[in-house]
């Protein structure tokens, strides 16, 4: 029960924190969906950074790391937004700015957790 409310409440965090973020980085724009792309870059980022210095470095505990990726992590992220507004913008015929979202999430997404990776392995 008690890793159920650590998960809990770092979803309400990475909640909010989503709500936050994502509502700034698109301040203006739009078409395109640029507050998803980029709560997904970051989101990516954090995980690859908190799962590699789990793994490489033994620096968070199960609990702390379930707390920040499933968690904080894991409601902060948008796959499902991403997914629906991909849709949408099929729907619309905006087939340029679609393959835009697909591939910009996809590259940037990789490349966030690349850059985690090599920071924490580069760390030592």
């Amino acid at each position: 029960m008690h890793l159920w409310l650590m998960i809990g409440v770092g979803g309400f965090i990475g909640a909010i924190l989503r709500y936050g973020l994502s509502g700034w980085i698109q301040n203006g724009v739009v078409v395109f969906p640029l507050g998803t792309l980029g709560v997904n870059f970051i989101g990516s980022f954090f995980v690859s950074l908190v799962l590699y210095l789990s793994e490489y470095r033994g620096l968070f505990g199960e609990e702390i790391r379930i707390f920040l990726t499933i968690g904080v992590l894991g409601s902060f992220t948008t796959m499902s937004t991403f997914s629906f507004e991909s849709f949408k913008l099929l729907e619309q015929g905006e087939i340029g700015a679609l393959s835009l979202n697909v591939a910009g999430t996809l590259f940037l997404t990789f490349l966030a957790v690349y850059l985690g990776k090599i920071i924490v392995v580069n760390l030592g």
